[in-house]
């Protein structure tokens, strides 16, 4: 698989596969679709936590299993436009966090000439944001009216069944069994975001290989307390 031209290493566990879909199984599907049919724009949308990295990441994954050359671009950790050149020779282009550089003219030049030259090439452009596409204020007019014929979707936060599952979906990937009713534990006592949920979940995994403990009920919230004594007094 090649992620052409950062070297960004995807997430071994962004997959669609790995993914809970729950209310967004048409956008889910929408990216996943690479088919003669398929939208050649695809933008996701929706709150932080809502799995739009997964997509991303997920979509660039599978095409390269398939021997398709890919590219998974965060546009928080790069401030040079020249980094999309070449780009349009791939068949998939996945550009995350779309708004930081909607107000900058060199990003809209780079960004107008890949999408006409992927829409030339048959290629295909994934991209995502937080605010909702019409929201955005892009520099170039024809840009932004380029990207809003785009197939748009809005990601929906998950409900607590739904988070459970994308909990055990990601212990298991981390070779770890966590029981329903632990899982539901996490769920109704953390912030509601996935990111928050899996960045304890990766937390609490470390504290269980150190106390030799499995992730019960009981032990999540000794850790969990120990977690909070210790955001309280971090100088000590």
């Amino acid at each position: 698989m090649e992620q052409l031209p950062l070297r960004v290493h995807l997430r071994d566990w962004a997959r669609f596969e790995t993914f809970v879909a729950g209310p967004n199984v048409a956008a889910v599907e929408a990216v996943a679709d690479t088919g003669p049919a398929a939208a050649r724009v695809v933008w996701l949308w929706g709150r932080a936590g809502t799995g739009k990295t997964h997509l991303l990441q997920a979509a660039c994954a599978a095409d390269g299993v398939a021997g398709a050359a890919t590219a998974y671009i965060d546009l928080r950790d790069t401030t040079e436009p020249e980094r999309l050149e070449g780009c349009e020779t791939l068949a998939t282009v996945c550009l995350d966090s779309l708004e930081v550089v909607a107000a900058d003219a060199g990003w809209n030049a780079a960004l107008f000439r890949l999408h006409t030259l992927m829409q030339d090439l048959r290629g295909r452009l994934v991209v995502a944001s937080r605010a909702a596409p019409a929201s955005i204020a892009f520099r170039l007019a024809d840009l932004r009216s380029r990207l809003l014929a785009a197939d748009a979707w809005q990601l929906q936060e998950l409900d607590d069944d739904e988070q459970v599952r994308a909990l055990q979906l990601r212990a298991e990937r981390r070779g770890l069994t966590l029981a329903d009713d632990a899982a539901l534990f996490l769920v109704r006592r953390l912030p509601r975001d996935m990111h928050s949920l899996c960045r304890v979940l990766d937390q609490l995994d470390q504290a269980s290989l150190v106390a030799q403990r499995r992730l019960t009920v009981p032990f999540l919230r000794q850790a969990l307390a120990a977690q909070a004594d210790a955001a309280r007094s971090p100088g000590e």
